[in-house]
Parts: structure tokens; C-alpha cells; sequence
């Protein structure tokens, strides 16, 4: 009679990895090409530091003024949004400043105050502070 070779079960069940490990490598290398890197948009922020030093000479800032139905004031009269860069350099070259303040009410559209602040940098003001106006 013949015997029986016994081998342990381990022997026996034993499960071949590489089929799988090439499809998580076809699944990793699927996903990495099928993402979409994309830069969003958005307003840069300068946040002041903690310790600023400050200046022995204050400067006297621009003041924008932006009501709810979207007139713009400048030095107490109406401009028109498209003379805010001309407005502000006028000012500039009257006073000696490098800041400039846009009191915006806060029903006035975003997209106005953006404007603004924009055509306020195309003059060569850099450091620009918004404060919204409660309406009472």
C-alpha cells in the first residue's frame, strides 16, 4: 500500500499576491492621472505683524467711501468708478501716503468694493483696509 505524502495546509493554500498588487498599481497610477490640479482664485491678504514698528510721522490715508447703492465717494463728492485711479493719484501727489481706507456699506454689492480696490492699487497704493458699515 502506498502512503499518502501529507504536507501542512500551509503549504497547500497559498494565494499569489501579484495580480493584485498590479492592479492597485494600475488603480494608483489611474487616479494620479485623472486628478486635476487647479490654482483657485482669490484676493491676496497682507495681515500686519504682531510687533509693527511704528512710524513717527503718521500718514494721512486715502478715504473711499462706497454707500449701499453703490456711489463711491472720494474727498466729499461722487466719482465715478472708473476715475478712482485718476482720483487717487491726484492724492497722491498732494499727500504723502502709501495707505488707503474703503468704507464700504455693507449692502453695497462685493464686486464694487473689488473694483475699487483694484483700480486703488493700479494707482500705487499698496496697503489697502476695508470696514464695512453697518446699516442702523
Amino acid at each position: 500500500m502506498k502512503r499518502k505524502k501529507h504536507t501542512s495546509a500551509e503549504d497547500e493554500a497559498q494565494i499569489d499576491m501579484t495580480p493584485m498588487l498590479d492592479i492597485v498599481f494600475i488603480m494608483l497610477i489611474f487616479f494620479i492621472v485623472t486628478t486635476s490640479f487647479v490654482k483657485e482664485k482669490g484676493l491676496d491678504v497682507n495681515r500686519p505683524e504682531d510687533n509693527q514698528a511704528k512710524n513717527d510721522k503718521p500718514s494721512k490715508a486715502l478715504s473711499i467711501r462706497i454707500d449701499a447703492d453703490g456711489t463711491i465717494m472720494m474727498g466729499g463728492r461722487e466719482v465715478d468708478i472708473r476715475r478712482v485711479v485718476a482720483n487717487a493719484q491726484t492724492y497722491l501727489a498732494e499727500n504723502n501716503t502709501d495707505t488707503a481706507a474703503i468704507q464700504a456699506h455693507e449692502d453695497s454689492e462685493h464686486g464694487t468694493v473689488v473694483e475699487v480696490m483694484n483700480q486703488v492699487k493700479i494707482a500705487g497704493i499698496d496697503k489697502v483696509s476695508v470696514l464695512v458699515k453697518k446699516s442702523s
